[in-house]
């Protein structure tokens, strides 16, 4: 009967951009590979699965996070790209046969390198970017205030389950960073405020693009900017056109998984 085999796992460590804490992770084996394929046939399911698969490769974390509900409250989705980027390079170390169309003559390039080589880590130098909000008013619906976060993976998987049914994945992802809107209510000294997350979601889907482009900057100029970047400097091999292409982790993480 199979005992299993007494080598170590390689391990690598990782910091994450947002709120800045340390994880070792260890390679994911066959089968959590076997595991993780299961979850691609079920997409509302794919980032629970991805969650529960980081956590349990952890072999060390923070004081602070001792229980998987510690992880999903303490860890935001931006910190969770920079602990799959640990897992993919510990399990995979390259990236392989990934596809890149040049953005020149269209042709498709096939690539194989490093991941290490993509990797770059923008830090949040702040205090709690989990506490951290910001409010400023939409620039075309007047009298509507909009206050933004940064979600964890809590807050999305709560998302993902309490949205209604008109509103697609894409649409639930969006409006998580999204803590509340306020509207001035002219019969009274207090505003409106739409919190629900069913809330939300309808009131998103009632604004004018610029509002929507607008929430997106000042999203990404107070948050989204502190996470990892994976790109690499592509020579297209029909043309000679160099750019510089970012490379998608998730897509590519799972890529890889679904042809080991």
């Amino acid at each position: 009967m199979f005992k299993g085999f007494k080598a170590k796992y390689p391990e690598y460590e990782v910091q994450t951009p947002q709120t800045n804490k340390s994880f070792t992770l260890r390679t994911l084996n066959v089968q959590e590979e076997e595991r993780l394929k299961t979850s691609l046939l079920t997409p509302g399911k794919i980032s629970e699965h991805l969650n529960k698969c980081l956590y349990e490769s952890l072999v060390s974390k923070p004081n602070d996070i001792k229980e998987y509900t510690d992880f999903l409250k303490k860890v935001t989705i931006k910190d969770r790209d920079a602990i799959l980027f640990g897992l993919y390079h510990i399990t995979y170390e390259e990236i392989r046969n990934y596809d890149i169309t040049c953005g020149k003559c269209k042709q498709v390039n096939q690539v194989t390198i490093k991941a290490s080589d993509t990797f770059k880590n923008n830090v949040y130098e702040g205090k709690d970017i989990l506490t951290k909000r910001h409010s400023f008013e939409l620039p075309v619906t007047k009298g509507v205030k909009v206050t933004l976060k940064q979600p964890t993976l809590f807050d999305e998987l709560q998302a993902i389950k309490s949205a209604g049914l008109n509103a697609s994945l894409d649409i639930v992802t969006e409006t998580m960073i999204i803590d509340k809107f306020e509207e001035e209510d002219e019969t009274s000294t207090e505003p409106t405020i739409y919190q629900e997350r069913s809330e939300i979601v309808d009131a998103y889907l009632s604004l004018p693009s610029r509002d929507k482009n607008a929430i997106n900057e000042a999203y990404f100029d107070v948050f989204g900017k502190y996470g990892v970047e994976l790109q690499m400097k592509l020579i297209c091999q029909h043309c000679m056109n160099e750019e510089v292409v970012d490379i998608n982790l998730v897509d590519n993480f799972f890529r890889m998984v679904y042809t080991s």
